[in-house]
């Protein structure tokens, strides 16, 4: 299924570079543009940045989560939406995480989710 293929490729990802402002999955990308990329390859059209991002598609709650799904969350210093994320399954999400971190598999509740949406059907 398209969910399926978007989170296998994301996860192939899985190691990479975070750069913040970066647009490149291969030499370092923020947390948008990948989440922008991923989902450009199985023809779903998404803004560059995490705020317009959490305004598309449609809002679910946790319960209803499916891989696929994008979550967001808040960022210290932005007010509202500042990280995006793609679901995975159990729990877990992969992002585009930190410099520290890059891109990395993470617990979907890390910090407080501010948006859960549905951009696939």
């Amino acid at each position: 299924s398209k969910r399926q293929g978007i989170i296998e490729y994301a996860q192939r990802f899985v190691g990479g570079k975070y750069k913040f402002g970066g647009t490149s999955l291969t030499k370092g990308i923020d947390c948008s543009a990948f989440v922008q990329q991923i989902y450009a390859k199985f023809g779903i059209e998404l803004p560059r940045t995490s705020k317009p991002q959490s305004k598309c598609g449609r809002s679910i709650s946790y319960s209803q989560l499916q891989p696929g799904d994008l979550l967001f969350y808040g960022r210290s210093g932005v007010s509202g939406v500042g990280h995006v994320a793609i679901y995975i399954g159990n729990g877990k999400i992969v992002h585009a995480a930190s410099e520290r971190l890059g891109i990395t598999i993470s617990n979907a509740r890390y910090t407080t989710i501010l948006a859960i949406k549905n951009v696939i059907d």
